[in-house]
C-alpha cells in the first residue's frame, strides 16, 4: 500500500526531528512548519521543506488552524502529523484537517473527544468494567460541591482538569480548609492552559505507581498493546524519567492491564497510537486514570524493548495499512518486553533554583554514545534555546539486557553528556541514579518528596 508523498509536521523541537527521520525512513517527504523564532532549528534544517507560519507566540503559529492547513494545502502535503502538545489532541483541528481533504495522523476526533475529556473517559471505562478511581460524576461546578464529594469519599482528593494533561489544572486537597483555594487555582490554570476551566474530582490514591500501556490500533480491526511504561518519577505531576518494563509488574499483571487497555481501545473505536494510563497501588490493584490520544514523549522506551517504530506505525496506519508486524506474519507481536529501557528528560532548567527555566545559546554539545544509548534532541552548538516554549531539549534513552545493566549504562551516558551555555537536568538525573530506593525499583509518584535531590 502506497504511503503519503509528503507529510506536514505541526510541531517543533525534538519531536519534529523525530518525525522528520521517520518520514525519511519511509521514503516520505517532510514539510516542517516553524515560527519566526524557530527558523534556525534542527528540524527546519533536516526537513525536505520548511515554511514559516507566524510569530513566536504559539496562538499565532503552532496553534493557528488556518496557517497550518494553508501551509499543508499550498505545499502539496497529504497528511499532518501533530507530534505531542500543541494541537495533538484538539478534535476541532482534526475536523478542520479532514474538511480540507487532508489526512490526520492520529485517532478520529470522536475518540479524542471521548477519551480526551477525563470525566467522559472515566464514565466509559466504568461502563466496560475497567477499574476506576472513585470520582465525581462529571465536572464539579463549585468548591462547595467539591467539598461535599470529598466528605463522602474521604480526604485526600485530587482536583483535575477535564480537558487537561501534563499536570496542569491539577491540585491535591488534604483538608477541607484547602478546598476553596485549590479549586480556584485548578480552574484558573485549566482555563489558561486548555481554554476549558471544567474540573472533576478523584479520590487521591496514596503512594501509587504511574503505569501506562502503549497501544496501537489500525483500520483493519487489529489492536495490540506494546507492554507498559513506569512513569512514577515525577515533579508536580510532570514526568521526569520513564522506564520500561515496570519493575512492579508480573507477566500476569501485564496481561491484565493490557487487556483492560485494549478493551478501552475497542469500546471507542480507537485507531492509531495511544496510551492508557493507570495508577497501581501498593496491593497490586490498578485503576484507570486517563488516555492520551497521541504519541507520548516517552515512546522511545517502548520502542527499545519491543523493537518497533511507533512513529512509522502511526504513519502506516493513517495511510490505511495494517500494523506492520501483524501484516508480516513472520514477526512476533511484541507483547513480551526484551531487556530494559530508561528515558531521562533533559530540560533547560536549573534544578538548583527550583527548576527555573534556563534558555540561552548552546556553547558546547557532547552527546553520549556507545552500545544501548540513544539521544533524541534538536540541539546543536550555536543554537539558541528560546524562552517561549516547553523546556525539553533532549531525551536520553538507554537500553540493557537487565535493569541493572540499563542503570549502569545510564550513569556512563549521563557522565558523557555535556550541554554548555544553559543549565539542564543532567546532574539531577545522575544524582537520582545513586539513590538506593531507585536502584532497587522502590518507586512511587511521591519518590522525590521522600528522597529530595538538593545536590544539583
Amino acid at each position: 500500500m502506497a504511503l503519503f508523498d509528503k507529510i506536514l509536521i505541526a510541531n517543533r523541537g525534538e519531536v519534529a526531528v523525530r518525525i522528520v527521520r521517520a518520514c525519511r525512513d519511509l521514503g516520505v517527504l517532510s514539510l516542517v512548519v516553524y515560527s519566526d523564532i524557530d527558523r534556525n532549528t534542527l528540524a527546519v534544517q533536516l526537513a525536505d521543506e520548511a515554511v514559516c507560519i507566524g510569530p513566536a507566540q504559539s496562538a499565532q503559529s503552532y496553534l493557528n488552524f488556518a496557517n497550518l492547513i494553508g501551509a499543508a494545502t499550498s505545499r502539496g502535503a497529504q497528511a499532518i502529523h501533530p507530534g505531542y502538545g500543541f494541537l495533538a489532541e484538539n478534535a476541532a483541528f482534526v475536523r478542520a484537517v479532514k474538511e480540507n481533504d487532508l489526512v490526520w495522523i492520529g485517532p478520529e476526533p470522536e475518540a479524542i473527544e471521548m477519551m480526551g475529556d477525563k470525566s467522559v473517559a472515566r464514565e466509559t471505562m466504568m461502563r466496560i468494567g475497567v477499574p476506576t478511581v472513585p470520582g465525581s460524576d462529571g465536572p464539579i461546578k463549585s468548591a462547595d460541591e467539591a467539598s461535599r464529594f470529598a466528605s463522602e469519599v474521604g480526604y485526600p482528593v485530587l482536583i483535575k482538569a477535564s480537558a487537561g494533561g501534563g499536570g496542569r489544572g491539577m491540585r491535591e486537597v488534604h483538608a477541607p480548609q484547602e478546598m476553596q483555594a485549590a479549586f480556584d487555582a485548578a480552574r484558573a490554570e485549566a482555563t489558561a492552559a486548555f481554554g476549558n476551566g471544567e474540573v472533576y474530582l478523584e479520590k487521591l490514591i496514596l503512594r501509587p505507581r504511574h503505569v501506562e500501556i502503549q497501544v496501537l490500533a489500525d483500520t483493519h480491526g487489529n489492536s495490540v498493546h506494546l507492554c507498559e511504561r513506569d512513569c512514577s518519577i515525577q515533579r508536580r505531576h510532570q514526568k521526569l524519567l520513564e522506564e520500561a518494563p515496570s519493575p512492579a509488574l508480573s507477566s500476569d499483571l501485564r496481561e491484565r492491564m493490557g487487556k483492560a487497555a485494549l478493551a478501552a481501545v475497542r469500546e471507542v473505536g480507537y485507531t492509531n497510537a495511544g496510551t492508557v494510563e493507570f495508577l497501581l497501588d501498593e496491593n497490586g490493584d490498578f485503576y484507570f486514570m486517563e488516555m492520551n490520544t497521541r504519541v507520548q514523549v516517552e515512546h522511545p522506551v517502548t520502542e527499545q524493548i519491543t523493537s518497533t517504530d511507533i512513529i512509522c506505525e502511526q504513519i502506516r496506519i493513517a495511510a490505511g495499512a495494517p500494523i506492520s508486524f501483524i501484516a508480516n506474519k513472520s514477526l512476533d507481536i511484541p507483547a513480551v518486553p526484551k531487556g530494559h529501557a530508561i528515558e531521562f528528560r533533559i530540560n533547560a532548567e536549573d534544578p538548583a533554583k527550583n527548576f527555573w527555566p534556563s534558555p540561552g545559546t548552546i556553547t558546547e554539545l557532547r552527546l553520549p554514545g556507545g552500545p544501548g544509548v540513544r539521544v533524541d534532541t534538536h540541539l546543536y552548538t550555536g543554537y539558541t534555546v528560546p524562552p517561549t516554549y516547553d523546556s525539553l531539549v533532549a531525551k536520553l534513552v538507554v537500553w540493557g539486557e537487565t535493569r541493572d545493566v540499563a542503570i549502569n549504562r545510564a550513569k556512563r551516558a549521563l557522565d558523557e553528556f555535556v550541554i554548555g551555555g544553559i543549565h539542564t537536568t543532567i546532574g539531577f538525573h545522575r544524582a537520582l541514579l545513586e539513590i538506593p530506593a531507585f536502584v532497587s525499583g522502590d518507586v512511587q509518584t511521591d519518590f522525590l518528596e521522600r528522597y529530595p535531590i538538593s545536590c544539583v
